[in-house]
């Protein structure tokens, strides 16, 4: 066989895995083939999902397990020699790999992007290609590493012969964490979305650690009992007997692994004299989880133990950095040296994506004003002026409003599935008492059955609090519903949560991204691909903000000696057995749900059952293929988006015609971000029919009057098309013909259909295929009788 006739994997290997075996690379631990960098961006049409075109190198070359060093894409030999090498570059970007190099099968393109002699690109024949030693050399020697330092950071990473490594991103966090340790820098920030791995990254960068001997007593602090405990028994359990759990009173020694709560070692005198039994020079290294939270504020109790422990280097390892004007978590660790962001985990399809529901109510809208001397159900003169949506649930409570958007809430979920995990999120723990009283009320049916169904998980809720674990367990169906206030913002890895509703003022970024977080991770075993965000209260315009997914900015203003100093409230999390009000609520409340009479430091809160709350607008917000609010009409963006693929609607139609499976050009303009679902709705909606993909497409982007399947299908039984086929196959194909109108072009087109009835009529799948001559013929007479559909 002629070169020009090898595909591009016989090219791989016939001639460029020769190529590296000759120069010595080792086919078992440092060549990876087809190395899979990214899953596929998750993308959602109505009720449906299917995944983008996931990003996958020909060769990523490793000079240790843990340390890519190269990239090789490969073409076949009609292509020219340099013809992968953009395509190459780009995953060395998200490698941040040095050597790239191309091929078609004749020799390779070499690009170095730390060439010494300022010659970037060179050809080099097949046999001139660099050892791994070679590579490694030059990359160590133009980082100026020492003998010491490359110790370090050639370290293995765990691995225990499973398929389970380190995605491209945590690779990239370990390796860089690695690296400026090794260079001597010990206050390091990582930033990862939720739902990408944190635990999983800072086990690796431990282990490393360890294993060189380079720290070798590690403090791992969390902020909830079961975070610490799930840690133990999963990610960290290769450090065995070595590893230990810090309990109140217990200071042992002997273990070089150790775990604690936050709280565990703060608080009261005799909690603190836990920590104060290790001298300040025990822990080598201390790795903050969630350290947006307590350890962000400079007179935080907690920023004591790091500071007592100040010699150990410290690694804080947060989704969302807290910077304010209060509290940074810039000013003490410094900028992050790594982020990886929700937009980024979401269109590598490592994250879940949203789509939004915006549900404005009237009164959220116009304000409500009370008439002159109202008084409320208790008998409180209502304060005369103006309330809006900054008041609702705060200082004044419409109990229609709660009952309406517990309403809309049930709706949604019974068009959808009513055991799909949903968090509400409200403005306190009133707010969510009463939410939970409204959701009980409009699901009484299955309240009935189990009375878990929903319930109110906050702070104050012993027995909310005891069914946190089972609402996040994903084998555990109840509760389903869970109301909160703060509780469940931040370390509540809800794998199965569908549903995130916000009808809570959000003001800050770090607790609108913590917030989100609860439902960007993906369980497919469970049906988790995607979730919905119901937002009665603005919130999501936050996703508009520039600063929304962006590098974090330190706006920190350190107090003077003389400024007040905030009092020092722990957040959410395990409470060591003191009781703390929930973060937000206002000073005076104790959550239950009435107020009584205006207490010390109280706000009075007016609360009004006869005044009547409608929707003013309710509508789906869409998100382009790079996740950007769509805010043009549905349309207009539409045609835009055909525009780029195609000149002219005869473009369009020489495309849709020399295509074999019409399924393929729907999927790639889907890719591109083309709502057909939501398309077919509008049109839809307005006439009252249902329409083909082919058909929204000329009538949307070039105004073609649309047909209905069964009008297409009727065109076609008009024009006698099945005269010239004998009896049995003219019945599949108006059976197809009947599926069509029914379902669509994309079922017709897989053979599977046939094992469905009504075919299932005509005999088996092989005898009804047989009927036409064999599987080419059917699958011809399939591509005819579209033709005949959209001719």
């Amino acid at each position: 066989m002629h070169k020009n006739d090898l595909s591009e994997r016989d090219i791989c290997t016939k001639f460029i895995t020769p190529a590296l075996e000759r120069a010595g690379w080792d086919v078992a631990t440092q060549i990876r083939e087809e190395f899979p960098l990214t899953k596929g961006r998750i993308i959602v049409r109505g009720k449906l999902h299917t995944r983008a075109r996931h990003k996958r190198a020909d060769y990523v070359l490793f000079y240790k397990p843990n340390i890519p060093i190269a990239i090789i894409e490969a073409k076949d030999n009609n292509h020219g020699i340099g013809d992968g090498m953009q395509q190459a570059l780009g995953y060395a970007d998200m490698l941040h790999v040095p050597f790239v190099f191309s091929s078609n099968g004749d020799g390779f393109l070499f690009h170095n992007r730390i060439a010494p002699d300022g010659i970037i690109e060179r050809e080099l024949a097949l046999h001139e290609f660099p050892t791994a030693e070679t590579l490694w050399q030059w990359w160590a020697r133009h980082r100026g590493l020492n003998d010491r330092q490359n110790a370090l950071v050639t370290q293995d990473y765990f691995s225990d012969g499973s398929d389970k490594s380190p995605r491209y991103y945590q690779l990239l966090a370990i390796n860089i964490t690695i690296e400026v340790i090794a260079r001597g820098q010990n206050r390091i920030l990582l930033v990862m979305a939720t739902g990408t791995g944190k635990t999983f990254t800072a086990f690796q960068i431990i282990w490393r650690l360890w294993k060189s001997k380079a720290k070798k007593r590690i403090l791992f602090l969390a902020d909830r009992n079961i975070l610490i405990d799930q840690t133990m028994t999963n990610d960290f359990k290769p450090f065995g007997s070595a590893m230990t759990k810090i309990q109140k009173r217990q200071a042992n020694k002997s273990y070089e692994i150790y775990l604690s709560l936050y709280q565990a070692v703060t608080g009261n005198e005799e909690e603190k004299n836990i920590y104060r039994q290790f001298s300040p020079d025990f822990f080598d290294l201390i790795v903050i989880d969630e350290c947006h939270r307590g350890s962000a504020a400079a007179d935080s109790a907690w920023r004591e133990i790091l500071e007592y422990f100040s010699s150990a280097t410290q690694i804080g390892m947060t989704a969302t950095p807290k910077e304010t004007r209060e509290v940074s978590n810039i000013d003490y660790f410094g900028d992050p040296i790594y982020t990886y962001s929700l937009r980024q985990g979401i269109d590598d399809g490592f994250l879940a994506p949203y789509k939004v529901v915006r549900i404005d109510l009237d009164r959220d809208v116009t304000g409500w004003r009370p008439d002159k001397g109202m008084v409320d159900k208790h008998g409180f003169e209502i304060e005369d002026r103006i309330y809006n949506q900054k008041d609702f649930d705060r200082t004044l409570v419409l109990e229609q409003r709660t009952q309406l958007v517990a309403q809309k809430i049930t709706e949604f979920l019974k068009k959808t599935n009513r055991f799909d995990k949903a968090i509400v999120f409200c403005e306190n723990i009133d707010h969510a008492e009463r939410m939970r009283q409204a959701l009980v009320n409009e699901n009484a049916d299955l309240v009935a059955q189990n009375s878990t169904y929903v319930m109110r998980i906050t702070g104050d809720s012993e027995e909310g609090k005891a069914e946190l674990d089972n609402f996040i367990f994903p084998e555990s169906r109840y509760p389903v519903i869970a109301t909160t206030s703060k509780l469940m913002t931040t370390g509540v890895d809800a794998q199965t949560c569908k549903l995130i509703v916000l009808d809570q003022r959000i003001q800050s970024m770090t607790e609108f991204k913590q917030i989100i977080g609860r439902g960007t991770r993906i369980n497919e075993d469970y049906g988790k691909y995607y979730f919905t965000i119901i937002d009665f209260k603005k919130a999501t315009e936050l996703f508009a903000d520039p600063d929304f997914d962006g590098e974090p900015v330190q706006i920190y203003e350190p107090r003077g000696d003389d400024s007040p100093v905030p009092p020092d409230v722990p957040e959410e999390g395990e409470r060591s057995g003191v009781t703390y009000p929930e973060p937000g609520e206002e000073k005076g409340w104790t959550g239950v749900a009435e107020p009584g009479p205006e207490g010390e430091g109280g706000v009075r809160r007016y609360v009004v059952a006869t005044v009547e709350v409608k929707v003013a607008a309710e509508r789906v917000q869409y998100f382009d293929a790079a996740g950007r609010l769509i805010t043009e009409s549905l349309r207009d963006y539409t045609r835009k988006a055909l525009a780029r693929e195609y000149t002219s609607l005869n473009d369009f139609l020489r495309r849709w015609s020399s295509t074999e499976k019409k399924q393929a050009i729907i999927d790639e303009l889907s890719e591109q971000g083309v709502f057909f679902d939501a398309l077919a709705d509008e049109i839809g909606r307005q006439s009252g029919k249902v329409f083909d993909p082919f058909d929204l497409v000329c009538h949307v982007a070039w105004g073609m009057p649309p047909l209905t399947r069964q009008e297409r299908a009727e065109q076609v039984k008009k024009r006698n098309y099945f005269t010239h086929y004998g009896e049995q196959a003219r019945r599949v194909l108006e059976a197809l013909l009947d599926k069509y109108a029914d379902e669509g072009v994309a079922h017709i087109e897989e053979t599977q259909i046939l094992t469905i009835a009504p075919f299932t009529e005509f005999g088996t799948p092989l005898e009804i295929i047989r009927g036409f001559g064999g599987l080419e013929q059917y699958q011809q007479a399939v591509h005819e009788l579209e033709e005949a559909l959209y001719a």
